[in-house]
């Protein structure tokens, strides 16, 4: 048997000379938000990558065929400082953006990572309000981190967790992490007093879809939100196929023959994740269909690289270059009004044409990879 081949590629990185440089534009306009981008959705949400590491080496986004010991990671000049990513921040709360999720890698081995959190903590709204800070990690470490994370001023958590079998589970992240790890950091974190923490649980069929019904039944009645994920073609590296994604309606089919379940109404315009509650009224369960049930049409996210580039898109693979304008003298009032003009030039759909000449036209053979910008 001949296996699959994955082909050498690095991150798409403004020092490649791929950074788009924002419009400002010659007039300048007060911040508001209610800037529409050319579909009409309005910009609510940032995802902010603060490290291209991670411990782990998931086949399904950073496989060691690819992300080995000699691949090369940013350097710490290349990363937005916290003071960076904290006017940055400032200044998309000001466009009306009140959710800020902290991706990676893995964010919690960016270091002293609690003290951004409280810088971002201080940010307000243009109504005062404090923003919606969350954090999406592989828990490896949150026993150690979760108490300064809560007392920095941290909200909510995403956990990420493939399965509750140690060999599928070590399996998938590639590097032997046992499970009872992860569930450890779960306890930690609620030990400290989060609430409305979600899992997730990315679905690879023929991998961990047995998986399913077990994980449903471990953290039904846990107060743990669980959220089944289609498997994605992010990047260039994850050898994605079609063939190993199992639909979303037949996670929830599953579920159901097992443990009843009923739809329940969105918590907000543009949620990704689709919920159900438990007939028996002990919790819900989400599922996110990237790929099968498209939501692009009510997308409200841009996500900020590590080094400093604004995606509009998971599946980019071109991002604008922002970091120079931070580092070049710019003001927050220009800085403003180049994400205003480069949100209104948005027009990404890529879930929705997905398989299409235009989408392999559009991303060509490289996207941006998933560790460099977040999930």
């Amino acid at each position: 048997m001949v296996e699959k081949s994955i082909p050498k590629v690095i991150p798409i990185r403004i020092d490649e000379g791929r950074g788009l440089t924002p419009s400002i534009g010659a007039q300048l306009h007060t911040p508001h938000g209610n800037t529409q981008d050319r579909r009409g959705r309005i910009l609510r949400d940032l995802r902010i990558s603060v490290t291209d590491r991670c411990n782990f080496r998931c086949t399904y986004c950073m496989p060691k065929e690819v992300f080995d010991q000699n691949y090369p990671y940013l350097s710490h000049k290349e990363l937005l400082s916290f003071e960076e990513i904290t006017r940055l921040t400032s200044i998309f709360s000001s466009l009306g953006v009140e959710k800020i999720r902290l991706t990676g890698g893995e964010p919690l081995l960016r270091k002293n990572l609690e003290v951004l959190i409280d810088m971002l903590a201080q940010v307000r709204t243009p109504e005062g309000k404090p923003l919606d800070l969350t954090l999406t990690t592989n828990g490896s470490i949150l026993r150690k981190k979760a108490a300064a994370l809560k007392a920095a001023g941290l909200q909510r958590l995403t956990v990420s967790l493939d399965g509750l079998d140690d060999v599928i589970f070590k399996k998938m992240n590639d590097v032997d992490f046992p499970v009872a790890d992860v569930l450890d950091g779960i306890a930690a974190a609620q030990e400290v007093g989060f609430a409305n923490i979600k899992v997730n649980m990315v679905v690879k069929k023929g991998t961990n879809d047995h998986e399913i019904v077990s994980m449903a039944k471990h953290f039904k009645g846990s107060g743990i939100i669980l959220r089944f994920i289609e498997f994605m073609d992010v990047g260039s590296s994850n050898g994605w196929n079609m063939a190993e994604v199992l639909p979303s309606k037949e996670v929830i089919a599953r579920i159901n023959a097992v443990f009843p379940l009923e739809a329940a109404e969105a918590n907000y315009s543009g949620e990704v994740a689709q919920r159900w509650h438990y007939q028996d009224g002990s919790g819900e369960v989400g599922v996110i269909s990237s790929v099968t049930q498209t939501f692009c049409h009510e997308c409200t996210r841009a996500r900020i690289s590590t080094d400093g580039q604004m995606y509009l898109c998971l599946f980019a693979n071109e991002g604008f270059d922002f970091k120079t304008l931070l580092r070049s003298g710019k003001s927050d009032l220009e800085i403003a009004n180049a994400i205003m003009n480069t949100w209104a030039a948005r027009d990404d759909h890529y879930s929705e044409i997905r398989g299409s000449n235009t989408a392999n036209q559009s991303t060509g053979s490289r996207k941006v990879e998933m560790s460099y910008i977040g999930g």
